[in-house]
């Protein structure tokens, strides 16, 4: 389960009054939601119940902590599954009759956070099955909104932190890192029963990773990503006690690492979920329309539609010098700084970004540098050429931004969901991205350029593909793995890879994180679609920029619910 700020946690509280609960942006394109779908004159008294609840949640799924140190027993989760039925039961309570989309909205969220845990307490169980879980500590800042998959709490965001430390930042990170031998100690006897082949087999990986990370940290040559971009961990003056937390921390992680090492041979059993599950999980938590089978169909065909277009785009480009790689590494990052300005004039140009003072900081601080041949990985062999499509993606960056500068007001949208439910809005409209902005143009001048929107596209479908089987244990992460590079054009994609063993093993963790990123970009076709029909029948203009700001009001959300909040979609609660 997910962490949170517990600034927001603390703010619920005073967010509870239906006239601060939500604000109606406006906007002319997609008629239906300026019917009053989220105006907050319109919500009823009793919508201060929801808010009150989601905020005694939030503050329930955190487990028992002592000293940064969680309770993650067999004991102390079952005695939570025990008090779960209590907040349903205080949710089916709460009465709708005659909420308007916007509350009924955040209804549904809350209820699908509660699937959510009910999922993790029968199936997931990520603190008995998973020893990635207990990998906690974090030299990077996602790109979404919070970390990728199940993780243990509190996480040790080590970006998170101002540099050189304060004294009560290095205070709270020696404390906080003091801990990390305990709880992997507690880990080792919380995950005895687990039996996931999968998820030993590659689960020592993240240790090595976190063991990377606390040597560079202990070094002062640990370099972070943040939405401010990179920043470096300057240690200058850091105290005894917190070198001596931070070598402990990793001998620890070591220690961990190699001990999953060692008992991943002794593992038989299923990595995913099984079918039946994964559709469970679709439907009451991501809230998407698609089950496995149909999700297996529209891999298949996305696949076979960006392998067949690059294809045509490679012979429509026959007579086109290829693009020529730039090998200078100040002269590349001079080049990719270009482009990001470049992509942030022709977003807002187009409609697709407004013109808020954090858009354009939170794109270029995302340009991209110079990565040498011999340490590139799929990404980085599409940025050598042109960083474009990956900064597209980067739509990614403007979403935390809005969330930090201008949050929802609604304080149920305003907190990140947690068991991944953002994962289709997060990951698939970045993906979306580069390729509708390849169709706006944005590639106009760079027609290779386009080709390698294409093969981004096919990597994302056939690891997608490749995580289903997984989830329906007929694959191992070997086979998925296999498959995800054998079919990511120009071998780009080595299945041997540190990232492709990464995302295979997140999509096995996680399920339906895999396909997210294709079903994504599919929701907000259709949601383009659905809107420009309506507008259509209506008499209306469709106005692009209209619908997107529109999109961004609604918050970070399964894209059905925004659907529902652009068009006359009805929202049903069901008890």
């Amino acid at each position: 389960m997910k962490t949170f700020a517990c600034g927001i946690a603390l703010a619920f509280a005073a967010c509870v009054a239906p006239a601060a609960a939500m604000q109606a942006p406006a906007a002319p394109s997609g008629g239906a939601m300026a019917a009053g779908a989220s105006d907050s004159a319109t919500y009823p008294a009793n919508y201060a119940e929801l808010t009150a609840l989601f905020a005694d949640w939030r503050q329930f799924l955190e487990p028992v902590t002592r000293d940064f140190k969680p309770d993650y027993s067999l004991a102390a989760m079952a005695a939570k599954q025990a008090e779960l039925p209590k907040y349903v039961a205080r949710l089916h309570a709460i009465d709708t009759s005659g909420w308007p989309k916007g509350a009924l909205i955040d209804y549904k969220l809350v209820q699908a956070e509660m699937n959510g845990l009910d999922f993790d307490f029968r199936i997931l169980k990520p603190w008995a099955r998973d020893p990635t879980f207990y990998a906690t500590v974090f030299a990077e800042q996602s790109d979404v909104p919070v970390h990728e998959g199940p993780w243990a709490y509190p996480h040790i965001d080590l970006y998170a932190f101002k540099y050189p430390l304060n004294a009560a930042d290095e205070k709270k990170l020696t404390a906080m890192l003091a801990a990390v031998p305990a709880n992997l100690k507690a880990a080792k006897v919380n995950l005895r029963d687990s039996n996931a082949r999968g998820l030993w087999e590659f689960g020592d990986r993240a240790f090595k990773e976190q063991g990377e990370a606390l040597a560079a940290m202990a070094g002062g040559k640990l370099v972070m990503r943040t939405l401010e971009g990179e920043i470096p961990a300057d240690m200058k003056g850091a105290s005894p006690r917190l070198l001596a937390a931070i070598r402990n921390a990793k001998a620890a992680t070591d220690d961990f690492a190699a001990w999953v090492a060692a008992e991943a041979p002794k593992k038989t059993g299923p990595t995913g979920v099984g079918k039946e599950n994964y559709n469970w999980y679709a439907k009451n938590v991501q809230l998407i329309p698609y089950d496995w089978d149909a999700q297996v169909l529209l891999m298949q065909r996305e696949l076979d539609r960006s392998l067949s277009s690059l294809k045509l785009e490679e012979l429509r480009n026959r007579d086109v010098p290829p693009i020529k790689e730039i090998t200078d590494p100040a002269a590349y990052d001079r080049m990719a700084q270009e482009k990001a300005s470049y992509l942030v004039d022709f977003m807002q140009k187009a409609g697709f970004a407004g013109n808020e003072p954090y858009v354009r900081p939170a794109l270029m601080a995302q340009a991209g540098v110079y990565t040498p041949p011999d340490q590139r990985v799929f990404f980085t062999h599409v940025t050598a050429l042109d960083p474009l499509p990956l900064q597209s993606h980067s739509t990614h960056w403007v979403d935390l931004a809005r969330l930090k500068h201008e949050p929802n007001p609604s304080p149920i949208r305003r907190a990140p969901s947690v068991f991944n439910i953002f994962d289709v809005r997060s990951e698939g409209f970045a993906t979306a991205f580069e390729e509708v902005l390849m169709h706006a143009g944005l590639y106009d001048d760079v027609p290779h350029g386009k080709e390698l929107v294409w093969i981004m596209a096919a990597n994302r479908a056939a690891r997608g593909l490749a995580s289903l089987y997984v989830q329906a244990n007929e694959w191992d992460l070997d086979q998925a793995g296999r498959f995800h590079g054998e079919w990511t054009p120009r071998h780009w994609s080595d299945p041997k890879s540190k990232l492709v063993g990464f995302e295979q093993l997140l999509y096995a963790r996680q399920p339906g994180y895999g396909t997210s990123y294709i079903l994504g970009k599919l929701q907000l076709d259709h949601l383009i679609a659905r809107v420009a029909h309506d507008d259509e029948q209506a008499g209306r203009p469709f106005v692009m920029r209209d619908v997107m700001n529109r999109i961004w009001a609604a918050g970070i959300l399964p894209v059905q619910l925004i659907e529902a909040e652009l068009t006359d979609e009805p929202v049903t609660v069901s008890k």
